[in-house]
């Protein structure tokens, strides 16, 4: 019995091959008008997925693919740098053709209507911030610059760099972290890995914000690395 099903789903494969085969043909046989349409619509639906939670307002404008270029089959697009905020001038690339072996590059203009956060009030450096200090603006964030940070989370709790006017969105070159351990200050490093955890006190080297790593000294002139956790607390993990 298989060996006489064999000869029938080898013509299914066949079959099967042929039909790929003629849709590929017939993508590329499509005008470029309806081609370059449907290329489009993918990359539009791709920017709205990726912008839609951002904004209670999304407005995108794709800038036409090159009439030079030949059709883009089955166009799968994705952003060339992941770090990339959607907004703005942006570039999206495009895999196209079978196996994703062919890929091109296209520009858009994202703006998106939302809410962003400003300086409530004037704040001197050194100033930790507090919600109070905060108020929120409404406008299209694609007018902001690349480096300025719209949530009020990222904000509270930083302490600003320089003086900021009210009014003023915070960029991140503003705001950095508290520091929680100071130079010469008496300081617990904690030692851990599978099985086991033991600490030791030192003396800090260095100032050292939350997640930044210091050198700490030990009563026995020992010299360590170790990463800031908390006021006072240093962990070393192995």
């Amino acid at each position: 019995m298989s060996y006489q099903l064999r000869p029938a789903l080898r013509r299914i494969a066949t079959l099967k091959q042929l039909l790929r085969l003629s849709l590929i043909s017939l993508a590329f046989s499509l005008p470029a008008q309806a081609s370059d349409q449907v290329l489009m619509d993918t990359v539009q639906q791709f920017l709205y997925q990726e912008t839609q939670a951002l904004g209670q307002e999304v407005m995108i404008d794709i800038s036409p693919p090159s009439p030079h270029l030949p059709a883009c089959v089955a166009p799968e697009p994705f952003f060339p740098n992941a770090r990339q905020s959607p907004l703005g001038r942006v570039s999206v690339g495009v895999r196209c053709g079978e196996a994703s072996r062919q890929v091109r590059y296209m520009q858009a203009q994202i703006d998106i209507i939302g809410n962003y956060v400003v300086a409530g009030q004037d704040i001197d450096r050194g100033t930790l911030i507090t919600r109070e200090m905060l108020s929120q603006r409404e406008g299209n964030l694609g007018d902001l610059t690349a480096q300025a940070i719209t949530q009020q989370d990222d904000i509270i709790g930083m302490v600003a760099q320089r003086n900021i006017r009210g009014g003023n969105t915070f960029q991140a070159h503003d705001l950095k972290a508290p520091q929680v351990v100071k130079r010469g200050q008496r300081v617990t490093v904690i030692a851990q890995g599978t099985g086991f955890r033991v600490s030791r006190e030192g003396e800090a080297l260095a100032d050292g914000a939350q997640g930044e790593r210091i050198r700490v000294r030990f009563d026995t002139r020992e010299l360590v690395t170790a990463r800031v956790v908390g006021q006072g607390t240093l962990v070393i993990d192995f």
